[in-house]
């Protein structure tokens, strides 16, 4: 299986590669991963309505330019359905059966995605209500992959 996490803005903190790094490497026995970064659009800090969809809409035709037609697509975003860990293996594991072999993940910039890039996808998942920071939300988004393959094969891990 293929999965890709394309995700907008280049990640900075060297606590949080060092995490997701950990973890792509642990997924490498289950799963080619591949991390996609689209660069963010520069923007004011206080932007109007109109301005906020422009920006995302720039940002979402980056990530649509890393999608191939035949990927399943499950976008993060704070209305998306909230799963439980054994829910998302579940998810994972019947694509797989069902010959989807490519899955990407997209996390948004800090103004979420273009409604473009929302109808792209195949399934919207939320983590939370709460707002998390998207940097963040990548090692918290490969750690449940990880732990999704491990309850796959029955391994010790998800307790």
């Amino acid at each position: 299986m293929n999965i890709s996490i394309v995700a907008v803005g280049k990640l900075k903190e060297k606590y949080l590669k060092q995490g997701i790094e950990e973890y792509v490497k642990r997924l490498s026995a289950y799963a080619k991963v591949e991390i996609i970064e689209v660069a963010d659009e520069k923007a004011p800090e206080v932007l109007s309505d109109a301005e906020m969809e422009i920006v995302k809409q720039k940002e979402g035709k980056r990530i649509l330019d890393k999608i191939s037609p035949d990927t399943y697509v499950i976008t993060l975003a704070i209305e998306g359905k909230m799963k439980t860990s054994e829910d998302l293996a579940a998810g994972i594991d019947h694509l797989a059966t069902y010959g989807k072999s490519k899955i990407a993940f997209v996390i948004g910039g800090s103004l979420g995605l273009s409604r473009d890039v929302m109808q792209r996808g195949n399934e919207s998942l939320s983590f939370s209500k709460m707002t998390f920071p998207h940097q963040l939300m990548r090692l918290i988004l490969v750690e449940q992959i990880y732990r999704a393959f491990r309850i796959i094969r029955g391994e010790p891990y998800h307790k």
